[in-house]
């Protein structure tokens, strides 16, 4: 009975839509959350160099945006210490984290514990072309132009022109489910 009840409910809003009826309520901030921590996500180091030094925060919403021309997109939430910096500095390097990361994963996700340069206290850190901090053994780094950053709801969605990358991918990324670091037991599948 339960996948009638579904379907009728479907049904009904679709109908809602075709006749320009709008939703007025979203869900619950709390049931929107729990459905999101169900979704297993890569996790980076979004990272920057600004006039007081480096500046980066842990991350865990990101995603090719296009191939032509190669573009990333990154949601960083607005209230974190590094987002003024990374949306004024304008040149931001995105580092996706292998599986033996997820001490660093945690540094840079600290708050108020560890901030700043006190971040890059860790790791092995170079610039490609932006000036951006790359972690050396990143499982793949993506270093960007900043080319529009823009405000919706607690995010700023970040939209970056890939300018130079590095790492090769081949070893597991560092994943975060339901409030934990998880990796993938899977290999990376090489030649494609």
């Amino acid at each position: 009975m339960t996948g009638m009840h579904d379907a009728h409910t479907a049904m009904a809003a679709l109908s809602a839509v075709i006749a320009g009826e709008t939703f007025s309520q979203f869900v619950d901030g709390a049931e929107f959350r729990s459905g999101m921590r169900g979704i297993a996500a890569p996790v980076a180091l979004a990272t920057t160099r600004g006039p007081d030094g480096p500046a980066g925060l842990t991350v865990s919403s990101f995603c090719s945006l296009s191939v032509d021309p190669p573009r990333i997109l990154v949601c960083i939430n607005r209230d974190s210490s590094a987002y003024p910096v990374i949306a004024g500095r304008r040149v931001l390097a995105l580092n996706v984290l292998a599986a033996h990361h997820e001490t660093l994963a945690m540094r840079f996700a600290s708050g108020d514990a560890c901030r700043g340069e006190a971040r890059f206290a860790a790791g092995r850190w170079a610039p490609l072309r932006t000036g951006a901090p790359v972690l050396e053994d990143a499982l793949v780094g993506f270093d960007c132009r900043i080319v529009r950053v823009h405000e919706e709801g607690s995010h700023g969605i970040i939209v970056g022109d890939v300018v130079a990358t590095t790492g090769s991918g081949a070893t597991s990324p560092l994943l975060y489910r339901d409030g934990h670091f998880v990796t993938s037991t899977a290999p990376a599948r090489q030649g494609h």
